[in-house]
């Protein structure tokens, strides 16, 4: 007689291509920033004047003109701020190979947004300040650019002009091509999963890239002067790739084992040491420089030649999912 267990079929057992768990696993997203911009072109007539000054064809000079004093506090805050937004952005998401669109995982997705609203209201703010000292930027320019200063090239306010903002492109196939023709919808179901695959390589790459230069410079920060003294070097030569350890783990997608065989070996070296430490002893400074000098020659080696990595992975073992 058969058996309840007779009757159970195991599951094949699947596969899917990290480019298929990175689909599943991460949503598209475009940052997009409005941001008034400062420099202008002169006319035609101010840029023949000018030439005629060195005795120049028009046509082979190339001028322009800046409208505000970049310089201001104002301004510089509301460059930081913008500085803040991107590193952000970069921070929280991996490259897709498509223009401006970028791949965050989807379980982290809402807290993004969250801390990207935080940092929008920072930008409002700072523009604000900016837009109170713009009365003050305005005469300063007329002043300086003297004959080349243009009222029409001046917003009545600075208000508006500074904005930051998500979007979610859609990277799948649309549904009604199914309906349309099955065999488009195959194609470009095909078309989309390469792209994810090469996505997979640009992850790869960017942390292999990033590494060796983190490794090359806190190396470089180590190695002793001419007059044989320690080089003098800031927190953030070490503060940085514990930031990039961070990073790593929550972004990597574990498609290459010889990256993360790199990224712990660096992280075993450098993982106790502190700034301070290193200042104070020369032991310590000598040996993590030699351990990282090997790690760093070793990168540089799969960085040339890197071995055609296989994509494919047992069911089971996936990256997290949202």
């Amino acid at each position: 007689m058969p058996t309840l267990l007779d009757a159970y079929e195991a599951p094949a057992e699947t596969t899917r291509s990290f480019g298929e768990e990175l689909q599943a696993s991460m949503a598209a997203i475009r940052l997009q920033v409005r941001w008034f911009g400062t420099r202008r072109s002169v006319t035609a007539s101010q840029k023949h004047r000018a030439a005629d000054v060195f005795d120049a064809e028009s046509k082979f000079v190339s001028m322009g003109k800046k409208l505000l004093d970049t310089n201001h506090p104002a301004w510089k805050k509301l460059v930081a701020v913008r500085g803040n937004i991107l590193t952000t952005w970069r921070n929280s998401t991996l490259p897709f190979p498509e223009q401006g669109i970028r791949l965050i995982r989807r379980r982290t997705l809402e807290g993004f947004t969250e801390t990207l609203n935080s940092l929008r209201d920072d930008l409002h703010d700072a523009e604000r300040e900016l837009d109170n000292h713009y009365d003050e930027l305005r005469s300063a320019a007329r002043i300086r650019l003297g004959r080349l200063y243009n009222a029409d090239d001046y917003p009545s306010s600075m208000i508006g002009l500074f904005d930051v903002s998500i979007d979610h492109p859609n990277v799948a196939p649309p549904d009604y091509l199914r309906l349309i023709s099955p065999t488009l919808y195959q194609q470009e179901a095909d078309r989309i999963r390469n792209r994810f695959d090469e996505a997979v390589k640009l992850a790869e790459d960017s942390f292999f890239g990033e590494l060796s230069k983190l490794i090359e410079h806190l190396t470089e920060r180590l190695a002793g002067t001419d007059d044989g003294k320690p080089k003098i070097f800031r927190d953030s030569v070490v503060t940085n790739l514990i930031e990039f350890f961070e990073r790593f783990r929550r972004l990597n997608i574990g498609s290459s084992e010889e990256l993360d065989r790199m990224v712990n070996e660096v992280q075993q070296i450098v993982g106790n040491v502190t700034p301070t430490g290193l200042r104070h002893s020369s032991l310590l400074r000598q040996h993590v420089s030699t351990e990282l000098s090997r790690v760093q020659a070793s990168l540089d080696g799969l960085m040339v030649d890197r071995p055609r990595r296989n994509i494919i992975r047992r069911g089971g073992q996936h990256a997290d999912h949202c």
